[in-house]
């Protein structure tokens, strides 16, 4: 009888295929990209204990001298990401590629401090000849890689994610940076958690303010170092429309968070407030 049984499942599996109802292919791609998605949990753990949410959640701080204790903990998890092969990378969903990214940016980036620490800035790390976000100190699907190539040739690079919202989610250990979130990022949460990230940064007067003395909106430079990332029509995960063709069209959409003012919120919803950037402070976001 079992031997029955499975000749008739593999005669039905074989009509399938040839009839194209299932395309063998893709079983291996959603198998394969699963499992790894719950491996972000490790890195959330470590987040959890580790990341301090100050100011009402806008912005957070890292114990790094905590972290150090847990260091063979996050190089486990950052060996995890670099066992990932580019094929497998490839099969996996759009959210699934963007989460494992920003994940691997973060996690690499908490490692280039360890490996310094202490330190009072990124900056600090490195020089002219020895930039901190050129220095190939992991590996990524099977090659040296390095910081730059995670965030400037693969998130940002036009036509792969489009999705600006992903500077509110990396985390360059400073300051000025946005917030270092409490958990890892992934594909099921991916638009939820990068929507409460820019909500978290914008809301951040420290960051992000309009002026009512100058009539000025005052940004963080990440608008102005990035601009063009604001200018590809980008709709976000979530297919939000009208579709962000520039940053005045961003900050009209957040204007309740820049501004108190209903007048000056409309004049930010309007486009007619003059844009000037704030310093960026490199100092280290650990805590005190």
């Amino acid at each position: 009888m079992k031997n029955l049984v499975n000749r008739i499942f593999n005669f039905l599996a074989t009509v399938l295929v040839i009839t194209g109802a299932i395309s063998i292919s893709a079983l291996p791609m959603a198998a394969s990209a699963q499992p790894f998605d719950q491996s972000h949990a490790a890195f959330s753990a470590l987040l959890k204990k580790h990341v301090v949410s100050i100011d009402g959640g806008k912005s957070s701080q890292v114990k790094y001298a905590e972290l150090l204790k847990d260091h063979a903990q996050l190089k486990t998890y950052l060996d995890s990401l670099s066992k990932v092969s580019e094929s497998e990378f490839s099969s996996w969903t759009k959210p699934q590629r963007m989460a494992f990214l920003i994940n691997a940016y973060n996690g690499f980036t908490l490692e280039l401090i360890l490996q310094n620490y202490p330190v009072r800035s990124i900056k600090d790390i490195g020089n002219v000849f020895d930039d901190r976000w050129k220095r190939k100190f992991f590996k990524l699907f099977g090659q040296d890689s390095y910081l730059n190539k995670i965030e400037h040739d693969t998130l940002r690079k036009p036509g792969v994610f489009d999705e600006p919202r992903v500077h509110f989610a990396v985390n360059c250990a400073s300051i000025g940076c946005p917030a270092l979130r409490e958990e890892a990022f992934t594909a099921d949460k991916l638009d939820k958690q990068l929507e409460e990230q820019t909500v978290r940064f914008l809301s951040d007067r420290s960051r992000n303010r309009y002026d009512t003395k100058t009539g000025k909106l005052e940004v963080s430079m990440i608008f102005k170092w990035f601009s063009v990332d604001w200018e590809s029509g980008y709709k976000g995960l979530g297919g939000k429309t009208p579709a962000i063709k520039t940053r005045e069209d961003f900050f009209a959409r957040y204007a309740k968070l820049l501004a108190d003012a209903p007048a000056d919120q409309q004049k930010i919803a309007d486009g007619k407030a003059a844009i000037s950037m704030l310093d960026y402070d490199w100092s280290l976001n650990g805590a005190k």
